[in-house]
C-alpha cells in the first residue's frame, strides 16, 4: 500500500432504483478534489451525449476522463446484436489495459454490471482482472443485476431501490437530472 492503511476498494453500486451513476460520479467528484486521478469507461452508452461528459472537459482530462464506449440501450429478448458484444468486449479491453496502466487511481466501469448480465463479457474475466488489479487502484462497477461472484469480490456494495419515479407521473426525463 502507498499510503499507510490505502487500499484500493472494489465499489459495486447495483438495484433497480435511479442513481447508481450519479453516485459514482459523485465518488469520482470527491477523489477528483483529493488529488486522484479518474477514468469512467461506459459500456452502454454511446454517442447520446450526457451532462457528465461536459463537466469531465471543465475538469479537464489529466483530472477526469469519460470513454461513452458503448452503441446504446440493448434490447432484451432474443440473440444479442453482435455490434453491442463487439462494443462491450473493446470497452473491456480498453479498461483492463487502463487497470493495469498505472495512469488512474479510481476507474469506474459504468454499467458493466448489465455487460456482464446481458451475456456480453464473461464474469469469470472480470473477476479474475478485478482479483489481480493493483493494490492501491479503486474500481467502482455500476448497473443493475450485479453478479453474486462480483458482489461477492466487493469490499463495499451498495443497493439502489426505488421507491418513486417521476416516471410514475408521466414526467419524462429532464436535463441535469437523468442526462
Amino acid at each position: 500500500m502507498s499510503e499507510a492503511g490505502k487500499k484500493g476498494l472494489i465499489i459495486v453500486h447495483t438495484g433497480p432504483g435511479k442513481g447508481k451513476t450519479t453516485a459514482a460520479l459523485g465518488l469520482a467528484f470527491r477523489a477528483i478534489g483529493s488529488g486522484l486521478r479518474v477514468l469512467m469507461v461506459q459500456f452502454i452508452k454511446g454517442s447520446w451525449h450526457y451532462g457528465e461528459l461536459d463537466t469531465a472537459e471543465l475538469l479537464g482530462k489529466d483530472k477526469f476522463e469519460i470513454r461513452p464506449m458503448g452503441k446504446g440501450f440493448v434490447k432484451l429478448g432474443g440473440e444479442v446484436d453482435p455490434k453491442h458484444r463487439q462494443a462491450a468486449e473493446e470497452a473491456w479491453a480498453f479498461a483492463r489495459e487502463k487497470i493495469f496502466s498505472g495512469q488512474y487511481d479510481m476507474i469506474i466501469l459504468d454499467e458493466i454490471n448489465y455487460a456482464i448480465s446481458y451475456r456480453l463479457l464473461k464474469v469469470e474475466a472480470v473477476v479474475e482482472t478485478l482479483k489481480g488489479k493493483p493494490e492501491d487502484l479503486h474500481v467502482v462497477l455500476t448497473g443493475r443485476n450485479a453478479h453474486a461472484q462480483v458482489v461477492e469480490l466487493a469490499d463495499l456494495v451498495t443497493e439502489m431501490r426505488e421507491v418513486k419515479h417521476p416516471y410514475q407521473k408521466g414526467i419524462d426525463a429532464q436535463r441535469g437530472i437523468e442526462y
